[in-house]
């Protein structure tokens, strides 16, 4: 009996001796990885640097905001002198498109006078001197690129003549311009005045 109970104080005494040393392993191998995570806290630390490194500096984002700034202005500078420079040529048309206004009843008034002068006087002195002032302030106008719109026989175009008489004419094709009571004129690309016609059909 007592042999059975020395046996059993053995293998009591072993199994705590067993588990005693199991806890201390897993003691062991806690104090490890506790030692482990601080090494690799340098590591975080470092990244923290580097993330600190990466803000821009104060400097550099006064010189980007700046350079913005810059690119902003000459952009806008350029739209502007763009847009003076369309002003400016259009106010050319406009004023160049006005005189030829005021000058066009006075080759109005020429050739209702050239065309009133009798056969027999067209010879005159008088009468060749007028017709060769006409001649040169057509040619004049013609250089500034001031031209006379085509009407007679040609197809009505609402955008270049001025229908103010209809009549119906068989010879004539249909919407064709049959006469011309005012003649009507170009300033480049653009109608100084439509041509005031009478239309056939």
């Amino acid at each position: 009996m007592e042999d059975e109970k020395l046996e059993k104080e053995v293998e009591e005494t072993a199994e705590a001796e067993e588990k005693e040393m199991a806890s201390e392993a897993e003691k062991e191998e806690q104090e490890s990885l506790e030692t482990e995570t601080p090494e690799e806290e340098p590591a975080e630390e470092k990244k923290g640097f580097f993330k600190k490194k990466e803000k821009k500096d104060k400097k550099d984002e006064k010189i980007e905001e700046l350079t913005d700034r810059l690119k902003r202005q000459m952009a806008e500078f350029d739209n502007f002198r763009k847009r003076t420079e369309k002003e400016k040529s259009s106010m050319y048309e406009i004023g160049a498109k006005s005189v030829v206004e005021k000058i066009l009843p006075v080759i109005d008034n020429f050739e209702r006078g050239l065309g009133a002068v009798p056969e027999e006087q067209k010879e005159d002195a008088f009468v060749t001197g007028m017709d060769k002032i006409y001649k040169q302030l057509l040619t004049s106008l013609e250089e500034m690129g001031v031209k006379p719109i085509e009407a007679l026989g040609q197809e009505f175009d609402p955008n270049f003549h001025n229908a103010v008489m209809h009549v119906e004419d068989e010879e004539l094709g249909e919407n064709i311009v049959a006469e011309e009571f005012q003649k009507g004129y170009m300033y480049r690309d653009t109608v100084v005045r439509h041509s005031m016609v009478k239309v056939a059909n």
